[in-house]
């Protein structure tokens, strides 16, 4: 398939400091004078780099003045290169990182301050919360959470550069998997020449992909090691990450000829999701736009329920989550649809899923995923 086309640039300094002053204009509304960052997406989104979990490891936002990153001297050098940072503290192994993001706190004169923390941060525990607010009981700690989920909703045009590239993963590890999928192949083949493509056109993480085969399919199956029989269906949900940012989609092969009632689900299927990428307009209604999938599905005897969201929140996305649920689309969703926001939009019935990596424009929902919409076989 050929050695993947020239990669976008690296985001600009310029960049970096544009999201930090719309950063810190919400820290002053809230009266928050230092933020401790801790939370892998908002460590990227604001300095580059993003730490291991082994150890506890902060970003450091004053409400003016230099960013500190208390990082595992083990990491100054990853630090160093994915950076525009210079301000660090390095703590070695044996020393307790909250007690040294403490310490910085209080030297860098913020020991009696305002201080915001991301209390739905997964790596801000209970224990690592209620040590940090005893090392700091002078300071008045608050809740930031949410807020930077929030900000980064709407992506910029280099954001959606890397997430047209991720897309374009999708579409080539998608056709890979299909290439290898046949009668007497096993899953784990199958798997191996999707994420074998994925890698080769860029993918920078091990979450690639999903599959899953046979009488039925499962969004969340576990690799395993049955073989392809001819009447097969094979589902294949390619997951690759580009520079942190991820693109998906949902595709189906039958193995040998599919019936007459696949290839009639998968085209009413198509149509009707279709139709909902279409009312993805800027200050459309989250609700309207899932009722699309949701009752389209219903009426036309898919499915006898629907009570799983029909598409959710795209963009930098970094383990231990797999899916970043900031927006989705419910029946009782009541928020708008803004111009360069990008979601996974997904539905199946019958053992058919299909779905794409869309980005919200004023024409309507547009694809970033380009591969053909269809039931293959």
């Amino acid at each position: 398939m050929g050695y993947p086309p020239l990669l976008p640039p690296h985001f600009p300094i310029d960049e970096f400091r544009s999201r930090l002053a719309a950063l810190r204009s919400i820290m002053a509304e809230r009266r928050v004078e230092i933020l401790i960052v801790d939370q892998h997406e908002h460590m990227i989104f604001f300095s580059g780099y993003a730490s291991t979990a082994a150890m506890y490891q902060a970003l450091l936002i004053p409400l003016e003045g230099e960013l500190v990153q208390v990082v595992r001297a083990l990491d100054a050098a990853t630090f160093s290169h994915k950076s525009w940072l210079t301000d660090s503290i390095m703590f070695a192994d044996n020393e307790n990182p909250i007690k040294v993001v403490a310490d910085t706190v209080k030297a860098r004169g913020f020991g009696a301050s305002v201080i915001g923390v991301e209390r739905d941060s997964h790596f801000l525990t209970v224990n690592r919360a209620l040590e940090l607010e005893s090392l700091l009981s002078t300071a008045k700690i608050v809740d930031f959470s949410r807020v930077m989920w929030e900000m980064r909703l709407v992506k910029s045009p280099l954001e959606l550069a890397y997430l047209e590239k991720a897309a374009e993963i999708c579409d080539r590890a998608a056709a890979a998997a299909f290439h290898a999928a046949r009668a007497g192949v096993s899953e784990r083949e199958v798997f191996i020449a999707m994420t074998s493509e994925a890698w080769r056109s860029g993918a920078d993480n091990a979450q690639l992909a999903a599959i899953s085969s046979g009488p039925s399919t499962s969004f969340h199956a576990s690799l395993g090691e049955r073989v392809l029989q001819e009447g097969d269906n094979v589902f294949v949900e390619p997951v690759p990450h580009f520079r942190g940012y991820t693109a998906r989609m949902m595709r189906s092969k039958v193995i040998g000829v599919p019936t007459d009632e696949q290839l009639r689900s998968a085209e009413t299927i198509i149509r009707i999701q279709d139709d909902q990428f279409r009312t993805m307009k800027p200050g459309a209604n989250a609700k309207e736009v899932d009722r699309i999938v949701r009752e389209g599905m219903l009426k036309g005897g898919l499915r006898d329920s629907y009570t799983n969201i029909t598409g959710y929140t795209l963009g930098l996305k970094s383990p231990p989550r797999t899916s970043d649920f900031t927006r989705v689309f419910l029946a009782d969703s009541d928020w708008e649809l803004q111009e360069n926001q990008v979601f996974h939009m997904y539905t199946s019935a019958r053992g058919l899923p299909f779905s794409e990596t869309v980005v919200v424009r004023p024409e309507g929902g547009k694809r970033l995923t380009k591969m053909e919409r269809k039931l293959f076989y």
